[in-house]
């Protein structure tokens, strides 16, 4: 897999919140308002090879569904950028290439109720003209047939459809705009378990022939070490690790990684005792100091609260920020 296929150079991404009227009243008046940017992400970079599945994983609000939109080019970045085969994904405020496609969490939210599943799948493809308007029925037929669904379904509506079916609708849609690079954000977490494995082994089976890079967002960690070849785990808008799945998982190097990798439910071990991460996510309203995981970590020290920890190599192909990497154990 030739290296630098999606990059992502040092992407931020912060949200400005806007006044109430009542702030903008005691503005004008004179009165203290402060209205604080949230810093969703910080200074991320990546690299996913052409063909390669890459989990982001981490705690709910810790950024990477966020992350995932600005990869997508749903969202403009605050700083750095990403880009494809050495093209930025946007410019000026604007989605370049369709290359990249999204699948979210919810499909019936993200599927139009008002449009018969057909349409859904035809809409881009007809509006960036990579299928004739009398091809478009056997279009979209072919499209479901590759996703698992009956042809015929075309003429169906999302509230026809289970919650696993209106999945591979949205795939198909995805999909059908021939993108390189497909961004799955949470796409397994809204559906049941039975289900979720039948979504996975779609994504494999596509993913396989149809030579698909992935970048795939969750918090089930079991997931992603049944897709991913790499994964990046990320906290409070930084990545604190990165390496192979399955040496992470085995060893990993970040005390957070350690923590998450304990806290994932497990059918055998005697009773162990269930351990959850110690303490709340910090808010991105007032993160905290240096490393921002320090608050809740078992290994922290006076350096960990004043110098921040880059993300280093810590052995050929993996990394981690943390300033005692080499001291984390290995998971229970």
């Amino acid at each position: 897999m030739s290296e630098g296929f999606l990059t992502i150079r040092e992407v931020s991404k912060r949200f400005a919140p806007q006044l109430g009227l009542g702030d903008r009243i005691a503005a004008r008046l004179g009165g203290a308002v402060e209205a604080r940017a949230v810093q969703a992400v910080s200074e991320v970079s990546l690299t996913i090879r052409r063909g390669e599945a890459l989990g982001l994983v981490g705690e709910s609000g810790c950024g990477k569904s966020t992350l995932g939109r600005v990869v997508a080019g749903i969202l403009p970045p605050s700083g750095g950028e990403v880009r494809l085969e050495q093209e930025p994904v946007m410019a000026n405020g604007r989605k370049t290439t369709t290359r990249i496609q999204t699948v979210f969490q919810d499909p019936f939210a993200s599927l139009d109720p008002r449009m018969r599943i057909g349409e859904t799948i035809t809409e881009g493809p007809l509006a960036h003209g990579l299928v004739k308007a009398a091809e478009a029925g056997s279009f979209a037929r072919r499209w479901l047939e590759t996703v698992g669904l009956d042809p015929d379904f075309v003429t169906r509506y999302p509230h026809q459809f289970s919650g696993g079916q209106r999945q591979r609708v949205a795939i198909a849609r995805a999909l059908a705009m021939a993108p390189d690079v497909l961004v799955c954000d949470e796409p397994v977490a809204s559906l049941d378990v039975s289900i979720q494995a039948q979504i996975v082994n779609l994504f494999l089976r596509l993913r396989r022939e149809l030579e698909l890079t992935m970048l795939f967002i969750s918090h089930d960690l079991g997931v992603v070490r049944h897709l991913c070849e790499r994964v990046a785990v990320m906290y409070l808008g930084r990545i604190v690790e990165l390496g192979p799945t399955g040496e992470v998982y085995a060893a990993p190097k970040h005390p957070y990684t350690r923590a998450l990798i304990e806290a994932v439910p497990k059918l055998s071990g005697g009773g162990a005792a269930f351990r959850p991460i110690a303490g709340e996510i910090p808010s991105p309203l007032d993160p905290p100091t240096a490393c921002a995981f320090h608050p809740r970590c078992p290994l922290a020290i006076a350096r960990c609260r004043i110098e921040r920890p880059a993300l280093r190599e810590v052995e050929p192909g993996r990394r981690a920020a943390c300033h005692r990497a080499e001291e984390v154990s290995p998971a229970a």
